[in-house]
């Protein structure tokens, strides 16, 4: 059976028990794997046409005037509230009588092999399951109802697997290096991480000049600092990163936009990047908020949609009250407190700038020098189209398509960059950009591999030549 289908039958069985009971109806929370499950099984619902109740999804991604709406009873009846696992512990559903668990969420796991964030759907584990069964009964007796047997509850792992074992540790060893505390395989962690994690980490801070046990290290700061080693193995460049409380790409790209004199225009996106997405579309209302949202959107970049929405909004700082600029994010779809956010993080990483005395531009940043500022971070996340309609093969081999959401899509860039790669149904590059592979060359000639071929002698120039193929990680530029 479906899910929705799973639902109508139990919703029968509650009805029933409360008229037994002689009980008003109470609130169901169902825990589903994900967005797309939530939307199916709430279009079936609704088309049920159910008496008396009222179907309201939740989760993440939602509005926050969508989400208080599960906070705000509206009296009309039952509320069916089908939830991802954000329901689980982050948040508490007033009222819920009822629970019924699929017994499957989406849980982030980290690929060191192709350095793709992964998003599969995975059997939750039994604290988890015991965590869901709690959100039910807190104000007067509940009911779960789980969709799996009680021999598939007991064949699974007590606790969930902490997250230290599923994400990329670079951020965390660079901490660790910075504060002297050592490597992570001889640090006594409480659960260990895998060993292949901490060298992806390593690896992955070799690749953008922070650590500095590789011979062939990135060359292009060594005209901003010193290429001197701290106590752990810092380069100078790993400690000016240590001191920016964001992810080590994010940390690259601002001092990268420092050497190629684009220093204002990177922090912009660093400090949007470094916070969650400003941009809202709502279910109900998605067609009108990708018109308005491509309102700030720019050619061949997804990276410029941020600055053409800072201009906007610092143009309206002036010339608009707060009730007014308040006004305006909703009219267009953006979150007025996301853009807070962003804003005071820009601020902070102003701060920090000025402190490691990294140096402004007074002029406009031109599109080569500000992609190549950002390509310091994204060495990894570089991909060139193939025959394959829709389809790019980045370095280590991995093919990926562009996020339908992106400037980009159905464009065809030879060569593009991207801030992630996330697999869910598919691979997918997001937040993209067009470059030109002379860029990659000049970014990772330290990371470079060279294979010369075909050797044959020049009457002309009294030598022998060769011809030579140039790659990336597996991808060949040249």
């Amino acid at each position: 059976l479906s899910f929705a289908q799973t639902i109508l039958r139990a919703l029968d069985e509650f009805a029933a028990f409360e008229r037994s009971e002689g009980k008003l109806p109470g609130d169901v929370l169902v825990f589903l794997p994900g967005e797309r499950e939530i939307g199916d099984a709430a279009d079936l619902l609704r088309k049920a046409n159910l008496k008396n109740a009222e179907v309201l999804p939740l989760y993440a991604r939602l509005t926050p005037a969508e989400q208080q709406k599960i906070f705000s009873p509206s009296g009309k009846g039952r509320r069916i509230i089908i939830a991802t696992n954000v329901a689980e512990t982050a948040l508490t559903v007033p009222n819920i009588r009822y629970v019924i668990d699929s017994g499957f969420a989406r849980i982030s796991r980290y690929n060191y092999r192709s350095r793709v964030q992964r998003l599969p759907i995975e059997a939750i584990s039994q604290a988890a399951a015991n965590q869901r069964k709690g959100r039910c009964g807190r104000i007067a007796a509940g009911v779960c109802i789980r969709l799996y047997s009680e021999e598939d509850f007991l064949s699974r792992p007590e606790f969930t697997e902490p997250e230290i074992k599923r994400t990329n540790l670079a951020s965390v060893i660079l901490q660790m290096q910075s504060l002297g505390l050592g490597g992570l395989v001889d640090f006594d962690f409480i659960e260990p991480p895998d060993f292949r994690l901490v060298n992806d980490g390593r690896k992955l801070l070799i690749e953008l000049g922070a650590l500095s046990e590789h011979p062939t290290q990135s060359p292009l700061l060594r005209s901003i600092a010193s290429q001197g080693v701290s106590k752990g193995g810092l380069t100078k460049v790993g400690q000016m990163m240590a001191r920016m409380p964001i992810d080590p790409r994010l940390a690259r790209m601002r001092i990268g936009g420092a050497h190629f004199g684009v220093l204002k225009e990177t922090l912009i996106i660093v400090s949007a990047l470094a916070v969650q997405d400003p941009r809202e579309r709502p279910a109900d209302k998605q067609t009108q908020a990708d018109q308005k949202h491509a309102l700030f959107k720019e050619p061949d970049s997804d990276f410029l949609f941020y600055l053409k929405l800072w201009d906007t909004l610092e143009v309206q700082r002036s010339d608009m009250t707060e009730r007014q600029r308040r006004e305006f994010a909703r009219q267009h779809y953006l979150s007025w407190l996301r853009i807070r956010e962003w804003r005071q993080t820009y601020q902070q990483l102003s701060d920090m700038a000025e402190q490691l005395k990294l140096s402004w531009n007074e002029q406009p940043a031109s599109y080569e020098n500000l992609h190549q500022a950002l390509l310091t971070g994204l060495l990894s996340f570089v991909a060139q189209k193939t025959d394959q309609r829709g389809e790019y093969l980045a370095v280590r081999q991995q093919k990926t398509k562009v996020f339908p959401s992106s400037i980009l899509h159905k464009q065809h860039m030879p060569w593009v960059m991207a801030f992630e790669v996330v697999e869910t149904s598919q691979v997918y590059m997001r937040t993209l950009a067009k470059i030109e592979p002379e860029w990659i060359i000049a970014a990772a000639r330290g990371l470079l591999k060279y294979h010369y071929f075909e050797p044959h002698w020049s009457k002309k120039n009294g030598k022998v030549n060769a011809y030579a193929q140039i790659s990336l990680f597996g991808l060949i530029i040249q």
